[in-house]
């Protein structure tokens, strides 16, 4: 019988350990413990038994109550098939790394090796609601991560908000720090970024082990296209609007091969989150941005725009699909793809054939810009206004786009990370 897992995400501070070892003393069942991380297993010293460095340079701490917790070098499904071959345990908890991406481990215990022995039950995302609100949910933005420039540093404001975007159980700690309004203005936002998420509230990681353990909620495809930016991109692609420059578009191409879920019913929210002033918007143009003017945005964006993202067409980079990620005061941009219509004629027949409702102009093809938009007390019309002021002009649009200063990454897999300082004015 297959172990369950949970995987436990949240940035640096956010209580993870004090939950983890808040579980360890409560549970009943085993539990094996993998610590995601560089450094030592840090667990509360009053459950440790003992504690043995292997000749592998792994670390292993036998606890009290039967459990377990590893910190494993090497690659990760490894890691895990070797801790089940040589231990047994009922259940194990993979502690992520405050900077890492979850989707990469869940991967690996659905599609790679380790969805043999192991069945990935949840994703869990610990929220310090203190910091979520000041940085997110107040009107003043708090810098995440100091000195993210134009050199290909990713925020960690952006990993924030994915480790929120993609979990099934969210966590909000240290409610003890906020009040009773800022905490359900931070439920509301997380509703909004997640909707599929089920939300508990917690102080100092205080959560019953069976909120936790033995839920069964994950299932890969759901979590990852239930994100509130990916919802509203697909339901502005379904509704057949017209675009800016007329073109009746009625499917979004998706350029990593992701598929929404289109009878998805609507979330019903605890928190509205439109008496807080989250609203979500879409915007979509079939004519690129100037990279400059674009940039010049990013660098000045408006106070309570919390997230954007989707696919950007940036002028002079015309085979690059860019991915543009919005969270708080940082930007990243990050060639994610590749436009269908750079390739060659034989190429894009065979593309569009396996394709079939793919929206495709004339003459650019399927070159886009399809964003999601997600703020509190935005004036939306003005933000949208500048996004229209950074598109090419007719003008523009038969010149050389090579002769742009450029900031956007050229290279698949490449980022560039431009920091903003909030506009109050812009967003009024």
């Amino acid at each position: 019988m297959a172990v369950p897992v949970t995987i436990l995400c949240g940035e640096l501070g956010a209580g993870k350990t004090t939950l983890l070892s808040r579980l360890l003393e409560t549970a009943d069942s085993e539990i094996a413990v993998l610590v995601n991380d560089v450094g030592e297993v840090n667990v509360d010293a009053n459950l440790v038994e003992a504690r043995t460095d292997l000749e592998t340079g792994d670390e292993v701490v036998a606890l009290e109550n039967g459990c377990i917790c590893c910190s494993l070098g090497g690659e990760l499904s490894r890691a895990v098939i070797r801790l089940w071959k040589e231990h047994e345990f009922d259940h194990l908890v993979v502690e992520a790394s405050g900077v890492g991406e979850p989707e990469p481990i869940a991967r690996q215990f659905v599609r790679g090796p380790a969805g043999g022995p192991y069945d990935l039950e949840a994703v869990v995302t610990v929220v310090d609601a203190r910091r979520f609100h000041d940085r997110f949910a107040d009107g003043d933005d708090v810098p995440v991560q100091q000195g993210a420039d134009e050199e290909g540093t990713r925020p960690l404001s952006d990993l924030v908000l994915e480790q929120v975007e993609f979990c099934d159980l969210l966590v909000v700690n240290k409610c003890d720090l906020v009040s009773g309004e800022e905490r359900d203005r931070v439920v509301a936002l997380l509703e909004t970024l997640q909707p599929r998420a089920e939300i508990m509230m917690s102080e100092y990681g205080d959560l019953e082990p069976e909120t936790l353990l033995g839920s069964e909620r994950f299932e890969l495809e759901t979590v990852r296209d239930s994100a509130g930016w990916k919802r509203q991109i697909e339901a502005d692609a379904e509704t057949g609007e017209q675009d800016h420059d007329g073109h009746d578009e009625k499917h979004a191409h998706n350029h990593d091969g992701e598929d929404g879920d289109e009878n998805d019913p609507a979330h019903d929210h605890a928190h509205p989150p439109e008496r807080y002033g989250i609203e979500v918007e879409g915007y979509h143009r079939r004519r690129p941005f100037h990279p400059e003017r674009f940039a010049e945005l990013l660098r000045s964006l408006p106070d309570g725009l919390v997230r954007a993202k989707g696919l950007t067409w940036i002028a002079g980079r015309e085979k690059q699909a860019i991915t543009t990620s919005t969270a708080g005061t940082e930007t990243t941009l990050e060639v994610t793809g590749r436009w269908i219509a750079s390739f060659s004629e034989e190429r894009q027949e065979t593309y569009r054939q396996g394709q079939p409702d793919l929206a495709w102009d004339d003459e650019h093809g399927d070159r886009e810009i399809r964003l999601a938009l997600i703020g509190r007390d935005v004036d939306w019309t003005a933000l949208e206004s500048r996004l229209d002021d950074c598109l090419l002009t007719d003008e523009e649009m038969g010149t050389d786009w090579s002769k742009y200063e450029n900031p956007a990454p050229t290279g698949m897999g490449e980022t560039v990370a431009i920091s903003s300082v909030s506009d109050p004015e812009a967003s009024s």
